[in-house]
């Protein structure tokens, strides 16, 4: 039945021209040890590589669904913005561009904003893509943000953003370096109001996007092996004329230079945030779930109880031995409070 569902259906849907439910390649070569992966494999494990456990771009909505309980959130409406204020062309139009970006990924620009909840916690998130003209941060990613901040405002909740992009966006000029402070306002509202802005760096996040709302989070994580940084590393060699230390601008050395807070693999990323929020929220933390079998002072009475049944029949034999008694006693019952002080600490 699998077989059927996952590889002759979709090739029927093809013939009929009807829109593919799996890629055309549907092997995924693993960066790391070059090994060819099912991407049904990768999809399931967070678009991780199972063995090397490369981080791979997540898609949007696969990053949505992770996050919000129970994968249900309601996408924020976001405002239009001018399509092509500087009339802008270089190899192709910039109209043209967006057209072809947003045939690509089904969205009007770079970044989405949900919201929904977070282990039961009402939260606006928003996500950077990567596929959109590399992330760039044009009006439409300034407005999205502006947008975010204000509902998280008014609704009283905590704002968390995944950030993905190559930098400012070229064709709109200083119209996209404009969004870098008016991010910032943003962000500072957020935190005037007393509500938590979580920022989580992904592969890659360069340019104008560190030098603002990237990196104003009260806490910042990072996927592993994230590249980040405003310039290239090499863009930097050709500047300084020398070679950079082994991991330069990887999500690691930031972490051991206090750039970053946490380095979290993408399975944990939703328990360490929905933790987060809760703390700065001034939340009781998540119970944990009970483990199965008896409690730890169940057992301790067990062995008290085992305890003290050795000793009476210790003592029932010391009694028949006669002279023995002290001797057989003595140890009996220091091993009878060692036990009782372990049951005690259990």
């Amino acid at each position: 039945m699998n077989w059927l569902k996952n590889f002759v259906r979709p090739k029927i849907r093809g013939f009929l021209g009807k829109k593919r439910d799996v890629p055309e390649n549907m092997w995924i070569k693993d960066p790391v040890t070059g090994k060819m992966v099912f991407y049904k494999d990768v999809e399931a494990n967070l678009w991780v590589m199972p063995e090397s456990g490369y981080h791979m771009r997540m898609p949007v909505n696969a990053r949505l669904d992770y996050m919000f309980d129970g994968a249900e959130y309601e996408e924020l409406e976001l405002p239009d913005v001018p399509a092509d204020p500087l009339k802008f062309v270089d190899q192709k139009r910039y109209v043209d561009r967006l057209k072809a970006s947003r045939n690509k990924t089904g969205r009007k620009d770079a970044m989405v904003a949900a919201r929904g909840h977070v282990k039961g916690v009402e939260t606006v998130i928003c996500v950077q893509d990567f596929e959109f003209m590399g992330g760039s941060m044009g009006m439409a990613v300034g407005e999205a943000i502006i947008t975010a901040a204000r509902h998280a405002i008014g609704h009283k909740c905590p704002l968390v953003i995944f950030v993905a992009s190559g930098g400012a966006r070229m064709q709109e000029g200083i119209l996209s370096l404009m969004q870098m402070p008016r991010t910032t306002i943003a962000v500072q509202e957020l935190k005037e109001a007393g509500l938590p802005y979580i920022v989580v760096l992904t592969h890659p996040t360069t340019g104008g996007v560190t030098a603002s709302y990237a990196m104003l989070g009260d806490v910042h994580l990072a996927e592993p092996g994230a590249l980040i940084g405003f310039a290239g590393p090499r863009v930097i060699e050709q500047t300084i004329r020398e070679k950079l230390p082994e991991g330069f601008q990887r999500a690691e050395y930031l972490l051991e230079h206090g750039m970053v807070d946490m380095v979290v693999p993408r399975s944990e990323q939703r328990d360490i945030i929905a933790r987060l929020i809760r703390l700065f929220l001034g939340m009781p933390p998540l119970q944990a779930q009970a483990p199965e079998g008896p409690s730890p002072k169940d057992e301790g009475a067990g062995r008290d109880a085992e305890t003290k049944t050795a000793a009476s029949e210790n003592s029932t034999s010391s009694e028949t031995a006669g002279g023995d008694e002290a001797a057989t006693t003595a140890p009996t019952d220091e091993i009878g409070a060692e036990t009782g002080e372990a049951g005690s600490r259990t």
